[in-house]
């Protein structure tokens, strides 16, 4: 004979829901004990207020000063308004016309001759077309002209030129004078200026370049011009 069971005694019928259960109790056991906090007990002393004192508190009065207000603009003048009656004549500008008519005579102009105007007109040096022609600088073509006047002006006034004059004057070393003059339309030279580190060299330079023997002046198409130019004086003082 075989011994039948009942389906109800079966204990491990729901065991995965009995598993499932006790893990989640357990999880939440854990987790309550994880963030369990616990803190010391101790008397805190947060004082005692004492509103008496607040209620005996003076507030100081404060007596608000008021500006007064400030005094209105006086009234305006009335303005005064002169009547003054039509009674004067005014006389009436009459323009004349100016446009010809048949009966006006028709005056015939003569020719107007307009006069030529010279300007002095200032030429560099070094961009003139023809330059100054220094005496004995004559020949040749207009490069060797420019060149063979600055070589006889340079001889010129190392040879007038007063190199001592340094020495009296207490300047020692190397000395440089820097000169700016003219040549003129007429080939003269003027306009005459010297910067020097003493004025007895400039005087001494101005006095040299005015030496310089008249020229040929400088033309610039075909008409005489000013010439500009610049020459610098260096030399040594011997000690």
């Amino acid at each position: 004979m075989e011994l039948k069971k009942n389906p109800k005694a079966n204990v491990g019928r729901n065991s995965s829901l009995y598993f499932a259960i006790g893990l989640a109790l357990m999880l939440f056991l854990t987790n309550y004990a994880i963030n369990y906090k616990t803190y010391d007990k101790a008397e805190i002393d947060i004082g005692q207020l004492n509103m008496d004192e607040i209620d005996e508190e003076e507030i100081p009065i404060t007596e608000q000063i008021q500006t007064p207000p400030p005094p209105p603009p006086p009234p305006a003048a009335p303005e005064v308004i002169e009547i003054v009656e039509d009674e004067v004549e005014i006389e009436e500008t009459v323009i004349e016309s100016t446009e010809a008519d048949q009966e006006t005579e028709i005056v015939e102009v003569e020719e107007v001759e307009v006069e030529e105007v010279e300007e002095d007109i200032d030429v560099p040096f070094s961009v003139i077309e023809n330059v100054p022609i220094f005496p004995g600088c004559e020949k040749g073509s207009n490069t060797a002209k420019r060149d063979c006047m600055s070589k006889k002006i340079s001889q010129f006034v190392n040879k007038k030129f007063n190199t001592e004059l340094a020495s009296d004057l207490g300047l020692s070393g190397r000395q440089r004078i820097n000169v700016i003059f003219k040549i003129d339309k007429t080939g003269a030279v003027t306009g005459i200026r010297a910067r020097a580190p003493h004025p007895g060299l400039e005087k001494e330079a101005k006095r040299v370049i005015g030496l310089l023997p008249k020229m040929k002046p400088g033309k610039q198409r075909g008409k005489p011009v000013n010439v500009p130019y610049s020459l610098p004086i260096i030399f040594q003082v011997q000690d």
